[in-house]
């Protein structure tokens, strides 16, 4: 028996016309998209985020920006007030270190009003003596001719004084003053003492007016008990000067 090949559209397709079908369904599939979301999902995942470099912005809320601003108010016054307090207490020591260096002040001036008072402090060799006999009366009693000192009335034993501050440079036998001191004071000046019948201070001594040296008498060249006194710009015999001008001159009055 023959057979006819059946021609027409219900030809059976080849082997080569089903492959390029399905190669044109694939295709077709990939073009509208289901192909890349069914067979390869990780197409789909998301993209990593890029790395920019910039740093990202940080939104906070109202409540914690308010409790900052007031975080730093409240050390912005802390400061204040820790400066005000420094202040203070600067400007308190500054006071004090003023008020101590007034009353330090004070007490020097206090000190040299004192030591100048007793720098000029003069008194009376004798208390509530009086010159019995005057400066450069003539007499032969003197080798000189004439009185080179005062004489204050005065018994033996009574106290004789320093007339101011100073310095003993001699004391002892003086010949015809018999014992004798004299004193260097502190303006440069000296003075004598003498006829003692005993003597209270050594050669070196400080002595301050008033203070008493020894007791009057009758020693050396004497016609009776009395204190001799002179005044003079160096302890040697002959520099004498006016003993009673002298002593008014430091407002002691004879």
């Amino acid at each position: 028996m023959a057979f006819t090949r059946a021609t027409g559209k219900h030809r059976r397709p080849s082997r080569i016309h089903r492959t390029t079908a399905r190669a044109a369904g694939v295709a077709a599939l990939a073009t509208t998209g289901v192909v890349g979301t069914l067979a390869a999902p990780a197409l789909a995942a998301e993209p990593e985020v890029e790395q920019s470099g910039l740093t990202p912005v940080v939104t906070i809320g109202d409540s914690i920006a308010d409790e900052i601003d007031a975080q730093a108010t409240a050390q912005k016054q802390a400061a204040q007030d820790a400066a005000a307090r420094e202040a203070a207490m600067e400007a308190a020591r500054e006071r004090a270190a003023e008020a101590a260096k007034e009353a330090r002040e004070a007490k020097e001036r206090a000190a040299r009003e004192a030591e100048r008072r007793r720098l000029n402090t003069f008194v009376a060799p004798i208390t509530g003596s009086y010159v019995s006999t005057a400066y450069q009366a003539g007499s032969s009693l003197w080798s000189s001719g004439s009185h080179t000192g005062i004489d204050f009335h005065a018994s033996t034993g009574t106290s004789v004084h320093a007339v101011g501050v100073g310095t003993v440079v001699e004391t002892g036998w003086g010949g015809a003053y018999g014992n004798q001191v004299v004193i260097k004071m502190h303006d440069g000046t000296y003075t004598q003492y003498g006829h003692l019948s005993s003597i209270g201070v050594s050669v070196g001594q400080s002595v301050e007016a008033g203070q008493q040296i020894g007791l009057s008498g009758a020693t050396g060249n004497v016609t009776g008990p009395h204190l001799h006194f002179e005044a003079r710009t160096s302890p040697e015999y002959g520099s004498d000067m006016d003993p009673v001008a002298y002593l008014r001159s430091h407002g002691v009055n004879v």
